[in-house]
């Protein structure tokens, strides 16, 4: 009996230390991260004014300025993986990067899988079309009438594809980009009547690219901003939310909106 006690202590005992190294792992990010000085930021930079290339071409933007910022109070460079939109949160899910930035908004879906930094802006969707455009679009649903362009893997997206599965918007009409200007670039061309994306990045390719303009702006799949982190990793995720909340209390994150956004 009392060998059958120590064994079933050990187990335990042995049970509680797996345990403990587990959940350890995750809050050890920080740690792994400030000991190799560098953090490993996705984006997907083709998403002006929050992430695009500049024409000395370095990577530029309302997020790029925050994450460096950011970076930069945690004590760590920043190692930059460009990467398409949609291939980001497989990419914090895997490892492959340690945490991404790149107008993110939160959804139900993408939280089953990564975990959300606090949020650092809230924004809005719009529709852009062609100078050329005589229809009408007074309501976001009014969209199913046209051949309308979105980024894959968006909430835009998902709000489309949505209209798709209620029968509202044919399949034949949705029309899905691994980049934002590519999307733009073909409603410029002729080849879709309509582009979907977050405000002020539809507002920035349209003043960019010329012969586009912007017909409805109103929070539709958008909302608040957030940085994808993942899942468990507490230690990391609350030295970024206390930067986040630091850099909202200095005027900061206000200070950069005027700077790309002018507002």
């Amino acid at each position: 009996m009392k060998r059958l006690n120590f064994w079933f202590a050990l187990v335990v005992v042995m049970s509680l230390l797996l345990s403990a190294c587990g959940g350890a792992s995750g809050d050890n990010q920080l740690e792994k991260i400030k000991k190799a000085g560098v953090i490993k930021v996705g984006t997907s930079a083709d998403y002006p004014p929050f992430e695009y290339i500049d024409e000395s071409g370095k990577k530029a933007g309302f997020d790029i300025d925050l994450m460096e910022e950011i970076a930069k109070r945690l004590g760590v460079k920043i190692e930059w993986v460009d990467m398409p939109f949609d291939s980001l949160i497989a990419g914090v899910q895997e490892g492959k990067i340690d945490i991404s930035i790149s107008a993110f908004n939160y959804t139900e879906e993408r939280d089953k899988v990564v975990d959300f930094s606090e949020a650092y802006y809230d924004g809005e969707d719009a529709f852009a079309v062609a100078d050329g455009f005589t229809g009408s679009i007074n309501a976001p649903e009014d969209v199913a009438a046209y051949k309308v362009g979105v980024q894959t893997g968006t909430t835009q997206d998902e709000w489309l594809s949505g209209l798709v599965e209620e029968g509202i918007l044919p399949e034949s009409n949705l029309f899905r980009y691994d980049r934002a200007d590519q999307v733009a670039l073909d409603l410029k061309n002729g080849r879709i009547d309509v582009m979907m994306a977050d405000a002020i990045p539809a507002q920035a390719l349209a003043a960019q690219l010329g012969g586009l303009k912007i017909v409805f702006v109103g929070i539709v799949s958008s909302g608040p901003m957030n940085i994808v982190i993942p899942e468990g990793v507490s230690e990391l995720a609350q030295a970024i939310n206390e930067i986040i909340k630091q850099l909202k209390a200095e005027g900061f994150i206000d200070g950069l909106a005027i700077k790309h956004f002018g507002q």
